[in-house]
């Protein structure tokens, strides 16, 4: 029997997360570490496992992510969006309940650059009139 895997990339702000999942028991390992181990905070990796709690799958697949780039918060969306990805490509009925929550777009925000004769991407210096 062949081994079944199903892959997905996730990308938020500077992150990019590399998940592979294959059926198992439900055990994540990030970066050959646990969640609890990689992350500080509690939420953050309850919002990295909101596509597994809309599918009722947390206890169907072990998650095996390389993740890099950007701070935690980041790396959770990133992995967010790969895990939601690799649901699909297991099964195509998960995408209408991951679309309707918005757990297959993308969070395309980023920091703004800072422009010349700026102190910021738009912080302008004080304007005096005399």
């Amino acid at each position: 029997m062949a081994n079944i895997e199903f892959k997905g990339l996730g990308r938020r702000k500077t992150s990019v997360a590399k998940v592979k999942m294959v059926p198992g028991t439900g055990k994540i390992t990030i970066n050959d570490k646990t969640p609890e181990n990689y992350f500080p905070n509690s939420l953050v990796i309850q919002e990295m496992k909101v596509p597994l709690t809309l599918t009722n799958t947390e206890n169907s697949y072990d998650i095996f992510v390389k993740v890099s780039g950007g701070g935690f918060t980041g790396q959770a969306g990133a992995i967010r969006l790969g895990i939601a990805r690799a649901l699909v490509c297991a099964n195509e009925e998960f995408k209408k309940i991951l679309k309707a929550e918005k757990t297959l777009t993308r969070d395309a925000r980023v920091k703004e650059r800072k422009k010349y004769g700026l102190y910021g991407a738009r912080r302008r210096p004080q304007f005096t009139k005399r």
